[in-house]
């Protein structure tokens, strides 16, 4: 049986990385992608502004007072997605099996093209020599037998890193680092491990199970344990990040006005149904996600009759899920998403007999605005009912819902 070869490639602070490639003048500056604002969030930030504490998803005015003399600029995403498709098409190019994470990362199986790790090292230095080349941007590759070691290598010495991890160095190499690095641990579950005294992975792999089990459970404490060995034997799966596709913004001032809110719902519904389109994908279930001034959040799912990449069903319902399931009573909306899952190739699947003659004629002018965007930009052409709505908008968290395998999750 061949020895599996995973990779896990991680574009170095992606974004901000293409902002300086854009323009020299900020190389070697703290640059942080995002909105300043009052409720602006960092969406990701470069080398030299993380030496002074700033991070992904961290509120600006937080970011602002950690690091006051960085450069702030505006998330382009229709360039972080083009220049994200040319890097996923040098993936397809050099490995049999690729699995998008997000806009930025990837596992790649090289098992049966790499006889070993370091021959799967060497094909990792040509997809970072590739990337360098073409993209004038650099990645981190981590280089294992499974993908949580390949995932944690790749993160160890950044930027531009190329960390192979065998099993042999795992005592080494993975047993210091702290509990929170295992997958699936998040605070909760690191703070109920620290209870027990266990702070490091070492700790977890030196740990009977069942003590663990008294800890979080048997099912995790038999998932912490194999991952403290080195043992993840989960497949890399083609595609199978491409499950659902979401969008959201926070706003600078809650949204009141009714019709605000719905101006809000098509924006964030039309960004939702191009992406789909893009990538010659249609989706089943719509997801609405809101969050009024105080914090509250709903969120909501509905299943549409057939699947679809168009605004007018997706938009139609999210704005019944906002009229029947969510209870504002009053309240402004500070957050406002909607996002789709169920996600399919356009065309996997037989249409009808006979189409409904309003879904072939909106098809055709969904074309039509594509082709007008992909010549002139994406604000040429969009919905009289946006026009001058004046709504003060901004990406809300670092990289877009659109790889994650994640919808927003049904409350």
């Amino acid at each position: 049986m061949p020895m599996r070869v995973v990779l896990h490639l991680d574009m170095d602070a992606f974004y901000a990385a293409i902002e300086v490639r854009e323009d020299p003048a900020l190389a070697g500056k703290p640059v942080i992608v995002g909105h300043p604002g009052k409720r602006g969030v960092v969406a990701t930030c470069s080398y030299e502004a993380r030496t002074f504490g700033v991070r992904s998803a961290m509120p600006s005015v937080v970011a602002a007072r950690l690091c006051p003399d960085a450069v702030w600029v505006p998330v382009r995403m229709g360039l972080y997605v083009e220049i994200s498709r040319r890097i996923r098409k040098i993936l397809d190019e050099e490995a049999p099996v690729v699995e998008p994470l997000s806009i930025d990362e990837a596992f790649l199986d090289m098992t049966g093209w790499a006889k070993d790790l370091d021959a799967g090292a060497a094909i990792a230095r040509k997809l970072k020599d590739r990337i360098r080349a073409q993209e004038r941007l650099t990645a981190s590759v981590g280089v294992a037998p499974n993908k949580f070691l390949a995932k944690l290598a790749s993160d160890l010495e950044k930027p531009d890193g190329l960390v192979v991890l065998p099993k042999e160095a795992i005592p080494e190499t993975l047993w210091p680092l702290p509990v929170e690095r295992l997958w699936g641990v998040g605070p909760k579950g690191a703070d109920k491990l620290r209870l027990g005294g266990l702070r490091t992975i070492g700790d977890v792999a030196r740990t009977a199970e069942d003590a663990i089990a008294s800890l979080m459970g048997a099912s995790m404490a038999r998932h912490v344990k194999a991952l403290a060995g080195g043992e993840d034997d989960r497949a890399v799966e083609h595609d199978r990040a491409s499950r659902s596709i979401s969008e959201e913004r926070t706003y600078t001032d809650d949204l009141r006005d009714p019709r605000e809110i719905d101006r809000a719902l098509l924006a964030r519904a039309q960004g939702v149904a191009r992406q789909l389109r893009r990538e010659g994908l249609v989706a089943r279930t719509v997801h609405l996600k809101v969050r009024a001034g105080d914090f509250t959040t709903w969120t909501r799912a509905r299943t549409l009759r057939e699947p679809t990449d168009l605004v007018d069903p997706i938009v139609g319902a999210a704005r019944e899920l906002l009229a029947s399931r969510v209870r504002l009573e009053g309240k402004g909306v500070r957050l406002l998403g909607v996002g789709v899952s169920g996600i399919a190739p356009a065309g996997a699947r037989a249409g009808p007999l006979f189409p409904d003659a309003d879904t072939v004629r909106a098809k055709r002018i969904a074309g039509a605005e594509d082709a007008i965007r992909a010549k002139l930009g994406d604000t040429a052409v969009t919905r009289a009912s946006l026009v001058g709505s004046g709504l003060p908008m901004h990406h809300s968290s670092g990289k877009p819902r659109t790889k994650n395998g994640r919808g927003f999750p049904e409350e």
